[in-house]
């Protein structure tokens, strides 16, 4: 959509305007001196009396009590939190939220920025099946303090005696810091190019690290966000239950900043167990103006499930915008949810396969706002091989990819060949590669693998087509590790270079595989598969390790691995070496809820299922 196209975007005089960000030629560039600081000022001073952020506690009733924060309060909270951040840590020191999800999380975030810290958005240790992932952050961030809450003081004590004594940071309590202390708060000027926050990979592939996020990739990737989803009218807000440590749910209390909006969170515990919640809180939004919201996969397959409303009740979804994301989308997620709420107004736009990753902030890559979600159907033997090409949904060895859309405004997203650097046709798959301002700055305290994943060069470029074009020659690029290819205008996220299933010489992906395994037997749970190889005589070896469906407990799995087995072989050509069938919630998750196929098949390795 063109900006500055006539549309009034009717914000008070003061408030950031996003043709502000814009150059003469319609890319995206910050005014001087905006960071995530400098925009609540902003919204503290021109919206004050507005809501600026409402959390849905679940804790006390299922019927959920909403607490809600103005701007000023915010502000006010910001600089008391901020006040005694600065009394106990020094600038650029790390301090870390070890908080349940609400409000102190969001004021406690916004306040180690604006102290001058760098805030590593973290979990407390309640956070069941996680303890090694906070753990791991907590030992490489070294924060300095940590941000908690009354309700998990004991808990997270308990969990920091367990470091040695020189790691140990010291504990303030969010809700225990009094709102006079914003009087000794001191300003304190934070630059473009300071870090903003150290946000910690999933650990899906491997173990999670620290993404340097400057204040200039925020507003950068922010800006992005807003002008690809289309959310430049003031009244559009956020609902969210993604936890505030992952990128995607950080996200989400962002937007609002840049033009003072609002966003309404819960849980994700509150979400799961009544995924109604979120159709609520979004259908709530929806009757004022428009919401805009995100998850991943499994979100929406469960929501189909489980999050139908009750009958005759009033749910309007018409004016609600969801992006898919986090891992390759499951175009069976977003039919399954389209059926379930198409009768309650969902637009057949509403929801947008997106592409994301840490390493760029979050932001980097969604349909077109008035488009469909698509998916394309590609011969299984040519990808395998390295080449898309497209065959009917019903051709033998089709497999079905959902389009990511267009790549952001001024970002660039090259497909490369991993090994020589060389930029690829569209419709040849490789790793993708990207060039913009909303990069990270690199791995908090990796210097090597920093210089690996953020500082590769091109060796190549087309000389017509290309992807990198605009981008200067000897530019650095971020290798992001994960695989895909333009086609017809489109960009395909076909999944990690870490969990591709090489034997003989071929690339199977995985969620492929997982797709056919569930496929075979009504004894699997769909989603709760992974596909992951071990080394073996004459080469690897593929493994299956799946979880059983609901009300399936007793139901013999001889049949269901003989039938994974087959139906393998026959698409794939692959021999399945070994398949275990387990209960449901035995298979490990990433906190942002995706398969965790490193810890997994760490797990069978280590016999952990014999």
């Amino acid at each position: 959509m063109a900006v500055g196209s006539g549309r009034d975007l009717a914000v008070p005089t003061g408030l950031l305007r996003i043709e502000d960000c814009l150059d003469a030629d319609g890319g995206v560039r910050l005014p001087p001196g905006v960071t995530l600081s400098s925009l609540i000022d902003r919204n503290v001073t021109f919206v004050p009396d507005e809501v600026a952020y409402r959390y849905l506690d679940y804790t006390r009733s299922d019927a959920g009590h909403a607490v809600e924060m103005t701007w000023a309060q915010l502000g006010v909270r910001i600089r008391a939190i901020g006040a005694q951040v600065q009394r106990l840590v020094s600038r650029d020191d790390r301090v870390a939220i070890l908080a349940p999800q609400g409000l102190d999380y969001v004021a406690g975030f916004f306040a180690a920025i604006k102290a001058g810290t760098i805030a590593v958005p973290l979990f407390a240790p309640e956070l069941p099946g996680h303890a090694e992932r906070l753990d791991t952050a907590l030992r490489d961030s070294r924060p300095a303090l940590v941000l908690v809450t009354e309700a998990v003081l004991d808990a997270v004590e308990a969990f920091l005696d367990t470091l040695p004594p020189e790691l140990r940071p010291r504990v303030a309590v969010l809700d225990c810091i009094p709102d006079d202390m914003a009087g000794e708060f001191t300003a304190v000027e934070v630059g473009v190019d300071d870090v903003s926050h150290l946000q910690y990979t999933s650990g899906s592939t491997r173990p999670p690290v620290g993404v340097e996020v400057t204040h200039r990739a925020v507003g950068t990737n922010l800006i992005q966000m807003i002008l690809s989803i289309d959310l430049l009218d003031r009244n559009t807000h956020g609902v969210s239950w993604l936890p505030l440590y992952h990128d995607m749910g950080l996200s989400m209390i962002g937007f609002p900043a840049v033009y003072g909006g609002h966003s309404t969170l819960l849980s994700p515990t509150a979400f799961v167990r009544r995924p109604q919640r979120w159709i609520r809180a979004l259908s709530d939004g929806s009757s004022r103006g428009r919401v805009v919201t995100a998850a991943p996969n499994f979100a929406y397959e469960w929501t189909a499930q489980r999050g139908v409303p009750d009958a005759g009740e009033d749910v309007d979804l018409r004016n609600v915008v969801m992006i898919i994301g986090s891992e390759p989308v499951s175009i069976d997620a977003i039919d399954a949810f389209n059926a379930a709420f198409a009768p309650y107004g969902l637009p057949a736009t509403a929801i947008k396969p997106s592409y994301g990753i840490a390493e760029a902030t979050l932001f980097v890559a969604t349909t077109d706002p008035a488009a469909t979600a698509s998916v394309a159907y590609f011969d299984r033997g040519q990808l395998a091989t390295g080449h898309a090409v497209r065959v009917e949904a019903d051709a033998p060895g089709a497999v079905a990819h959902v389009s990511s859309g267009q790549v952001a405004r001024s970002l660039w997203a090259a497909v490369v060949d991993p090994a020589s650097g060389a930029e690829l046709p569209d419709g040849r798959v490789g790793e993708m590669w990207l060039h913009g301002n909303n990069i990270g700055r690199g791995y908090w305290g990796l210097p090597e693998e920093t210089r690996r994943t953020f500082g590769a060069t091109l060796a190549s470029r087309l000389d017509t087509g290309s992807h990198a074009a605009g981008v200067p020659s000897g530019a650095s690029w971020l290798r992001t590790g994960d695989l895909g290819f333009h086609l017809d205008g489109e960009l395909y996220v076909t999944g990690r270079i870490a969990d591709r299933i090489v034997v003989d010489g071929l690339d199977f992906y995985p969620q492929d595989v997982e797709a056919t395994v569930a496929d075979a037997s009504a004894t699997v749970r769909r989603g709760y598969v992974t596909a992951f190889t071990v080394p073996g005589d004459g080469g690897e070896r593929l493994v299956v390790v799946a979880e059983r469906a609901p009300r399936t407990n007793r139901a013999d799995s001889t049949a269901a691995v003989e039938a994974i087995g087959s139906l393998v072989a026959l698409r794939h050509g692959l021999a399945v070496h070994d398949v275990r069938i387990l209960p449901a919630g035995a298979i490990p998750r990433t906190t942002s809820g995706k398969l965790a196929r490193r810890a997994c098949r760490a797990q069978y390795l280590e016999g952990s299922w014999d």
